[in-house]
């Protein structure tokens, strides 16, 4: 039974699964916009969230958990360095999901995801 278990698993083994969204939310940051299904468009935003929150805060410990969360560490660096100016007002929905038309081949709904 899966009650009250609100991650979606994504049809993955939980390696792939956690690489797959540590991929999408480093492009996130990364481009500001990406397109993707809107199952793994929910599992970003939260991530993406989570990241947002951390450079806010600005810590040397945050710093680290980011490091350790995204692929590029030059993209670290660009978030800490802008988080606080871009959304430091804002406490939290930093990121925008928008429905799109389903995918052609297999029916499936799309999402844009986006920072705000």
């Amino acid at each position: 039974m899966r009650h009250r278990r609100r991650v979606a698993k994504l049809n993955r083994a939980a390696d792939q699964r956690d690489a797959l969204v540590r991929t999408l939310t480093t492009e996130l940051l990364r481009h500001g916009r990406i397109s993707t299904t809107l199952a793994r468009a929910r599992v970003v935003r939260s991530e993406a969230d989570r990241m947002i929150s951390l450079a806010k805060d600005g810590s040397l410990a945050a710093r680290r958990r980011a490091a350790g969360f995204l692929y590029d560490p030059d993209l670290v660096q660009s978030i800490f360095a802008a988080a606080q100016e871009r959304y430091g007002s804002r406490n939290g929905g930093y990121t925008r999901v928008l429905r799109t038309v389903t995918r052609r081949g297999d029916n499936a709904e799309m999402a844009i995801i986006e920072l705000v």
